[in-house]
């Protein structure tokens, strides 16, 4: 049982979360090399807190076979969808292997696949036809937004890929920050691009967007302008518990967003 439904203690004026399986308040978590043990004791302290959990860019290549295939058995035990990051994707598609990588999605029995270009130059048109066939295989998940800092997208270009990637197929699109949340929709210092940010939002439903936040201060911002079920992404593995307790307002940088709504 959650802390919803059944709290070790009770507080008024909290705000109420999504429950799980949601489509918004989604918590998105990177594996970049857990171990078994401590894949399973992430589902035993946070499993119910956690939406989604991406094994970061390629590291499913190198995991140990046997790791690999227990820590997908234990997030697929705990019913939390997972999937290889999208550098994976991409690795496959700049080598000609796209329908390689579509059996190693049938393999591994992927429920979530990413597409992404952020390290490589591909046409949008074939970005969107890679989303739409993939989207007949499994979810899709569609990353926009570049990692090479010195490719700034302007916002009606964010907006535009994003439009056309939904309407490709992608069930959310990802704002790219990185694991490092440096680069995309921050600067390099970790600073929001706040301008860019509220355009998105004017435009694409925020319930459709997954925000790559790994930074506290980043999913405090994020929660301040759009709620306490904003999507967010690139979550480390012991910061799940942390960022919930920011979006309660039960941490001291939200605790008196919250207390007057």
């Amino acid at each position: 049982m959650t802390y919803q439904e059944h709290p070790n203690y009770v507080l008024k004026n909290v705000p109420e979360r999504t429950l799980k399986p949601r489509q918004n308040g989604l918590t998105m978590v990177m594996d970049k090399g857990l171990s078994t043990r401590e894949a399973e004791d992430l589902v035993q302290v946070s499993g119910d807190l956690i939406d989604i959990i991406k094994l970061g860019w390629a590291t499913s290549y190198v995991t140990p076979t046997q790791v690999l295939r227990q820590k997908l058995e234990v997030y697929r035990q705990a019913g939390i969808p997972f999937y290889f990051g999208g550098t994976l994707f991409e690795a496959f598609y700049i080598r000609g292997q796209f329908d390689d990588y579509r059996k190693v999605l049938d393999k591994y029995q992927m429920p979530l696949a990413e597409v992404s270009d952020g390290s490589i130059e591909m046409p949008h048109d074939e970005k969107c036809k890679m989303i739409h066939q993939l989207s007949q295989q499994t979810q899709v998940l569609s990353e926009v937004g570049s990692k090479d800092a010195e490719k700034i997208l302007a916002p009606y270009q964010w907006i535009e890929l994003m439009k056309a990637e939904l309407e490709a197929g992608a069930w959310k699109v990802i704002g790219e920050a990185r694991e490092a949340g440096n680069v995309g929709l921050f600067r390099e210092t970790g600073e929001v691009r706040q301008g860019l940010v509220k355009e998105i939002i004017h435009s694409i439903p925020a319930d459709k967007i997954i925000w790559e936040a790994p930074q506290k201060s980043q999913q405090v911002w994020f929660i301040k302008l759009v709620g306490a079920n904003v999507n967010l992404g690139n979550i480390a593995p012991n910061e799940v518990i942390p960022l919930e307790t920011i979006r309660l307002g039960l941490r001291g940088d939200t605790f008196m967003h919250f207390l007057n709504s």
